[in-house]
């Protein structure tokens, strides 16, 4: 089964997937094409998984560590099927990366991995969007870099009974192919995230935890439209279109293009890629805002 948020008549509601018809508790159907869809839950926290797929730790020629590792995106970054995807018109490396999203069901808390299942209302489709254009200052929280408004999309609905083995991910940019990868190829299983998640935070029902994406994000346009397809559970669409206004140079980390910049956004494609490590940006060498610390040597 298949459940979806959408407006209809002005108001947030709550729908199951009917053929190609969305039918609301009291009846009322309108066809899925035609609807504004909602973000299918309201979660408390949205947790993502950093590489996980073979091929993403291959382009980059690193090695897995013994566990996962995990950042952050605030419930402020959530965005729906259809939804824009905004890039200040001040940056350039807004990259797309296609992901399957975990839906929580029941509040979750030092589980075994063998009962994690039980945990888990279904799956949705994720685009865990990033401006790498701020990836000197915040590489290791990813916060400004994944957590900016618009770049979690997530829809359209919410499956419940969908078996997560062996399904095939896509992602489409102006209806071409630019990722292609499997579930088969994670290192760590849905089950495995949510029980390693739930040994130190609380999980509870409508929390999203994104599952890492295949090789080949690269950077998008304005006026790139954005699909990423999951076997199983549907297509999620979204648009790219760029912010009237440019990040405020008043406080703040700055918009840079540095080797670390550049080799994240453009993955295999950076010119030293299997040569060396990006060279670090030496901190003059970083854009001040025009606010300068209190303390600056």
């Amino acid at each position: 089964m298949e459940f979806r948020r959408i407006l209809l008549d002005g108001y947030p509601t709550e729908v199951v997937l009917e053929g190609d018809a969305l039918v609301a508790r009291d009846g009322r159907r309108v066809e899925a094409r035609n609807a504004t869809h909602l973000p299918p839950v309201l979660p408390t926290k949205i947790i993502c998984c950093h590489l996980n797929h073979i091929s993403r730790v291959r382009e980059f020629g690193v090695s897995l560590p013994p566990a996962p590792t995990y950042f952050h995106k605030p419930i402020t970054a959530l965005n729906a099927h259809g939804g824009a995807v905004v890039r200040p018109s001040n940056c350039h490396y807004l990259n797309f990366e296609g992901e399957i999203a975990i839906v929580i069901g029941r509040t979750a808390r030092n589980i075994a991995y063998a009962d994690a299942a039980h945990y888990i209302a279904g799956y949705t489709i994720a685009n865990d969007f990033g401006l790498h254009d701020f990836r000197d200052t915040d590489a290791g929280s990813m916060l400004r870099v994944k957590g900016a408004d618009t770049l979690c999309p997530v829809g359209p609905g919410v499956v419940t009974d969908w078996d997560f083995a062996n399904k095939r991910m896509l992602t489409l940019v102006g209806g071409d192919v630019r990722q292609d990868g499997s579930t088969d190829e994670m290192a760590w299983d849905m089950h495995y995230l949510v029980a390693d998640i739930a040994r130190l935070i609380t999980l509870v029902p409508g929390d999203v935890i994104l599952s890492g994406t295949p090789a080949v994000s690269r950077p998008v346009q304005p006026g790139d439209v954005v699909s990423v397809e999951v076997e199983g559970l549907g297509k999620l669409t979204n648009h790219i279109v760029e912010g009237p206004e440019p990040v405020s140079d008043e406080v703040g980390a700055q918009p840079t293009a540095t080797e670390e910049v550049l080799s994240t956004a453009l993955g295999a494609e950076w010119e030293f890629r299997g040569q060396r490590r990006p060279n670090p940006t030496a901190r003059e060498e970083l854009p001040f805002p025009r606010v300068h610390p209190k303390f600056e040597s």
